[in-house]
């Protein structure tokens, strides 16, 4: 039967579809489960089309994790949320190791001698990752949606007018760094272009997400959702840990994993964002995003460096599932 009788139908399942999408089921093991539910003759073309009108995206999309069975899903999941969380918090200066993350996640373990806030930062950064997966199947953001993100993220903080959590910035805000034998200071965005700049950002952004075709464009997507936050810095605090998190949607709407820079990595990721945001210069609500530049070339290239981790981790689990295949 044709899918289009369903497709009122469907609406009252749509959060566990969704919910199930996420889990990397099937839209033909979605079909299987909603007939034996309800007796119906579902197709799973009827799924994948509501799901694409809902969307808007007009594309079809498999995550990096589709055909694992669910206990690899669930542990390469967990392997790559704690990954993730513990490089992305570590560049901001978090001291809790790997497996010291892991079992804050895992276990709900307090590490010993570890300040409270650090937990915090680690219970927020997994939470967000959570968020990430659940805009895949909207595929758009709003700005609620990053003000959404920025309060996850910044749980441990204290509310202030002057510093408020999940809205734009109030103050000025910049950083410091070295060019030669001299300090200099770097200012981002100003306030008052921040929410014009930000309405341009995701206007863009969600372009961008209905174009990632293969592996260069998720890559390029990526790099221009990072540099370009980072460079207005919308927020008084979390930027980084932000943009890290956002500038994945594409990646994995591109049905690959999240590019993780490693914590390792600290210092050079750092210096090339630096570098970077002080040859082009201070951003207005009229600039161009992204200027050419050499150091984009550089940026790419530790992109592509820090992505082999969790690249690894799926080739893992992939090489699992099909040793138990061939075992049963």
């Amino acid at each position: 039967m044709a899918g289009k009788p369903f497709q009122s139908k469907l609406a009252a399942f749509e959060d566990e579809i969704r919910a199930f999408r996420r889990q990397g089921v099937s839209y033909r093991q979605i079909a299987d489960i909603l007939n034996d539910r309800h007796g119906w003759s579902l197709t799973h073309n009827a799924v994948y089309s509501y799901l694409k009108r809902r969307n808007g995206t007009g594309r079809s999309f498999k995550p990096f994790f589709d055909g694992l069975d669910p206990d690899i899903r669930e542990s390469l999941l967990k392997q790559i949320c704690a990954v993730w969380t513990h490089d992305s918090t570590g560049i901001e200066g978090n001291t809790l190791t790997l497996g010291e993350t892991f079992k804050v996640l895992e276990l709900g373990l307090t590490i010993s001698g570890k300040p409270l806030r650090e937990h915090q930062e680690i219970y927020g950064h997994a939470s967000a990752v959570d968020l990430i997966y659940r805009l895949i199947d909207i595929g758009q953001i709003s700005e609620q949606d990053l003000f959404d993100f920025h309060k996850v993220v910044m749980q441990s903080v204290a509310a202030d007018i002057m510093n408020p959590v999940g809205a734009w910035k109030q103050e000025f805000n910049g950083t410091t760094g070295a060019v030669g034998a001299s300090v200099m200071y770097m200012q981002y965005a100003s306030p008052s272009d921040t929410a014009v700049l930000m309405a341009r950002w995701i206007k863009e952004f969600n372009r961008k997400l209905k174009c990632i075709k293969n592996v260069d464009a998720a890559v390029d997507a990526y790099i221009w959702s990072h540099m370009t936050f980072v460079r207005i810095h919308p927020f008084f605090d979390g930027n980084g840990r932000m943009a890290r998190l956002i500038a994945n949607l594409p990646v994995l709407l591109g049905g690959y994993p999240p590019i993780v820079l490693p914590v390792t990595d600290r210092g050079k990721y750092i210096s090339l964002l630096w570098e970077y945001q002080n040859a082009v210069g201070v951003i207005d609500r009229s600039s161009e995003f992204l200027p050419q530049h050499r150091l984009l070339d550089d940026f790419k290239v530790l992109v592509r460096d820090g992505w082999q981790e969790t690249l690894s981790l799926v080739d893992d689990a992939c090489a699992r599932q099909r040793q138990r295949q061939l075992s049963q």
